[in-house]
């Protein structure tokens, strides 16, 4: 399969599994939905590809992937709120899911599709199960 196909694919399964757990979150009327779960997953994705096919073979792709992880933290920050009226910390899931996914996005990215499934499952399982009891 050539480079680039495999980049596609890799692409399509970061959207994919952004859009499952972003969906779950749409469900629930959280600030951080489908569109920028897939978008973060698919947006951590392309960074990875870019880290490993885009500067040479002397190029240390893990460089770009760990800015991706303190990158994702300024929007993670963003969808928590503190009401101080009520003393509640509200966000934080949201949160959490878009920097899980930021990952989900990076195994993607880097060819790992069956850590990438998994941990996509995961964090919706994690999501949706507690829930339903």
């Amino acid at each position: 399969m050539s480079v680039i196909l495999e980049s596609v694919l890799r692409l399509v399964l970061a959207a994919g599994l952004g859009a499952l757990v972003g969906f779950q979150r749409e469900r629930e009327n959280k600030p951080a939905g489908l569109r920028t779960h897939t978008i973060v997953c698919v947006g951590a994705c392309l960074f990875c590809l870019v880290s490993i096919y885009g500067f040479g073979k002397d190029s240390d792709p893990a460089r770009i992937a760990a800015q991706v992880v303190t990158g994702i933290g300024f929007i993670g920050a963003g969808t928590i709120l503190f009401l101080s009226r009520q003393n509640i910390v509200v966000g934080l899931t949201t949160a959490a899911t878009v920097w899980a996914v930021a990952a989900v996005g990076l195994a993607a990215g880097a060819g790992l599709y069956v850590l990438a499934l998994a941990g996509a499952l995961i964090i919706f399982g994690a999501l949706y199960i507690p829930h339903r009891f």
